[in-house]
């Protein structure tokens, strides 16, 4: 395991993904993209109107301990 701070800048250790379309299809399609770049998932934090319980907005984070490929 390569610590953070040893890692290149063009290979950043985080990803944050902003969805303003929250649905089943949009979070498996950023899941798969973003686990394809070699991120890990860690955790999707929901964001919902007073008044509803549908999400307006998801926010998907991701980290990952080196770079693509694993070079």
């Amino acid at each position: 395991m390569t610590p953070l701070s040893l890692l290149p800048a063009e290979h950043p250790p985080y990803r944050v993904v902003e969805l303003a379309d929250v649905s089943d299809k949009t979070i498996e399609e950023a899941l798969n993209r973003e686990s394809g770049d070699g991120f890990r998932l860690e955790s999707i934090h929901f964001v919902t109107q007073q008044g509803s319980r549908r999400p307006s907005m998801a926010f998907l984070f991701f980290t990952r301990e080196g770079p693509p490929g694993g070079a």
